[in-house]
């Protein structure tokens, strides 16, 4: 983190949705106090800083290596800090409560198909790729051509991936290409004989196969380098973007390799770094529990939720759902990813072990069995995704004390898919404006690298239900206002600093409530001027 005063006070500072302007002082790290704008003055010594302007111009590359200060007169203490926040208003640090961040590391570094519409684009970028990477002499044949985010479930029936087109662009070059959703790859021949997995003509491999299969790229010479060095910098374009903290549930062992990045020097967010079924009874023998601060972290990092998968996604048909797929034959329901008893048993081997719950669950009945786990183990935390409910379960989040972990985004991405396969479903897709009412807690995320780790993403899809001006919303029953939106992207809960809170947030030169069109909230990472973390700049 770049470094900053031990006492920060920040003047003058619009509360985004009001008139109001208040100060805040920053201890420690800490907010210690908050209070109308003129309660607060500057020491004799310390130099007032118009953030909007001249700190807008330390947020340059300098940041990221940490050595730019904020300048101060010869006079001022060398641990005390003003900075006159007039024309900016100043939030809460956002939270992005669901990424698998080193995969979104990696996209950064990666081949990114998101925006092909076919088979055949998705292969002609790829096509492209190899070849500029053969004239800069930086394709090794020994070493995976790994892609991200095509979206197949968008494809029409007859542009669908097949084994034989990849083979045909690629040769003996071992690729693997992940689905936007993560919960399928497609892998030439190559690929899948160092992989060790069976693919049939389309060349697809599905769940837990491709789970298993994904960690394989992370072994190859020179891959700990680059990871390290896209972490770096996707921790920079996080701060670009006012985040402050993560959730990470990346398919590793999370607790050993957050407490290795922050003694490497990897220290730009707070990080929750949760623990998968499979681990868990190692972590429980370790002494490990939810809330455990990462040892060398200096309280950055925290031992985070058991992660577990009831089920798969829309996009693959394999979120598990009461009422069968339609325009799919045969029939199918989708999958579970475990049994029912399966999961109550790791809920309660959790629950009797000090550990949350963050239990993935997007089709209507893997959420009624997630939701019967929870009642019958007393499980505390939350359910991930909850994309599709009956609505006999809505009202059960609150009742249970769960929170509502939701990805608005996705609802963008998926809403012609939900008319495709979710034509006639026994619940409510998305029903984020219901669980509100029904008094859950919801907290918002992106599922990097599914969705771009960007909250703004995330605020302007539950806000406004679509990506653009031109397009009728999604569902706006269900969008949510503005504060609701915001202040379930930070990690108080709340829109607005209160004294007690750690000291991340974000400063601002425009309203994020003034924003009246999705275009305008999707914007506003432009909008950033400063990101603080623990009192810290960090960009």
């Amino acid at each position: 983190m770049a470094g900053m005063s031990s006492l920060v006070r920040i003047v003058n500072a619009g509360v985004p949705g009001s008139q109001d302007r208040v100060d805040v002082v920053l201890r420690d790290g800490v907010v210690a106090s908050v209070g109308p704008a003129g309660t607060v003055s500057a020491s004799d010594g310390t130099m007032q800083t118009k953030a909007h302007t001249t700190l807008l111009a330390y947020a340059t590359n300098a940041i990221a290596s940490g050595s730019v200060s904020i300048p101060t007169s010869a006079s001022a203490p060398a641990d005390e800090t003003t900075i006159d926040a007039d024309g900016l208003w100043v939030i809460p640090g956002l939270w992005d409560c669901h990424t698998h961040f080193t995969q979104w590391a990696k996209t950064l570094g990666r081949l990114d198909l998101i925006n092909a519409r076919s088979a055949a684009e998705a292969m002609d970028m790829l096509r492209r790729h190899l070849d500029e990477r053969r004239a800069a002499g930086t394709l090794d044949p020994d070493v995976f051509v790994v892609g991200m985010r095509f979206r197949h479930s968008l494809w029409a029936d007859d542009e669908q991936p097949t084994l034989a087109a990849i083979d045909a662009v690629t040769g003996e070059q071992p690729v693997a290409l992940s689905s936007a959703d993560m919960h399928c790859g497609w892998v030439n021949s190559a690929a899948a004989r160092r992989l060790g997995v069976h693919v049939d003509e389309s060349g697809l491999v599905g769940e837990l196969e491709w789970f298993n299969a994904y960690t394989a790229f992370d072994k190859v010479p020179g891959a700990a380098e680059e990871t390290d060095r896209l972490l770096r910098e996707a921790e920079q374009d996080a701060a670009s973007k006012g985040v402050v903290g993560i959730r990470d549930y990346e398919m590793a062992e999370n607790i050993d390799t957050w407490t290795n990045r922050f003694a490497a020097g990897i220290n730009g967010l707070r990080v929750d770094a949760g623990v998968y079924p499979e681990r868990l009874q190692a972590a429980i023998d370790a002494g490990w529990h939810t809330g455990n601060p990462l040892p060398g972290s200096a309280g950055l990092g925290h031992v985070g939720a058991m992660k577990l998968i009831s089920d798969g996604s829309l996009n693959t048909r394999s979120a598990y759902c009461s009422t069968p797929y339609s325009g799919i034959e045969p029939p199918t329901y989708g999958t579970l990813s475990y049994t029912p008893q399966q999961i109550e048993d790791y809920m309660r081997l959790a629950t009797e072990h000090g550990f949350d719950i963050a239990c993935h669950a997007i089709g209507d009945e893997a959420n009624t069995i997630a939701l019967n786990a929870v009642a019958a183990t007393h499980a505390h935390g939350s359910i991930e995704h909850a994309q599709m409910l009956k609505p006999v379960d809505i009202p059960r989040f609150a009742e249970l004390g769960l929170t509502a972990s939701i990805q608005p985004q996705h609802a963008m991405d998926d809403r012609d898919v939900i008319t495709r396969f979710w034509a006639n479903p026994a619940g409510i897709p998305y029903p984020f404006r219901a669980l509100h009412d029904a008094g859950t807690t919801l907290r918002m995320g992106s599922d990097a690298p599914v969705a771009p780790l960007d909250p703004w993403l995330a605020i302007s899809a539950a806000v406004f239900g679509s990506e653009s001006s031109d397009r009728e919303p999604f569902q706006p029953e269900q969008c949510l206002d503005v504060r609701t939106s915001l202040a379930a992207s930070t990690a108080t809960g709340r829109d607005r600093l209160a004294s007690g809170d750690p000291a991340d947030m974000v400063l601002l030169d425009a309203d994020p409530y003034a924003a009246d069109t999705p275009e305008a909230m999707r914007a506003m990472p432009q909008h950033v001027v400063m990101t603080l973390l623990c009192g810290e700049r960090t960009y």
